[in-house]
């Protein structure tokens, strides 16, 4: 993928995050802390729980949730 506004010096690693884990996590986050977000937000969770079963394993990870679900209410996000 190419991401032209992203300078690579600055990247280490990244972390792959299916459409479905993403969706999974935002519909965690509403179902079990009352977070009503979207996809790139249930990606960063998604990503988050990767990170705590592994490699970060006991560390504390700070994360952004960017959007609300309002706009994904009438997509297949939110049943």
């Amino acid at each position: 993928m190419d991401l032209p506004l992203l300078d690579k010096n600055f990247v280490t690693d990244y972390i792959h995050v299916t459409d479905e884990e993403a969706i999974q996590a935002a519909r965690e986050l509403a179902r079990k802390e009352g977070i009503f977000a979207g996809f790139s937000s249930g990606a960063n969770v998604a990503a988050a729980l990767q990170l705590l079963k592994g490699k970060e394993k006991g560390a504390n990870i700070a994360l952004t949730i960017n959007d609300s679900g309002l706009k994904y209410l009438s997509a297949d996000l939110y049943e």
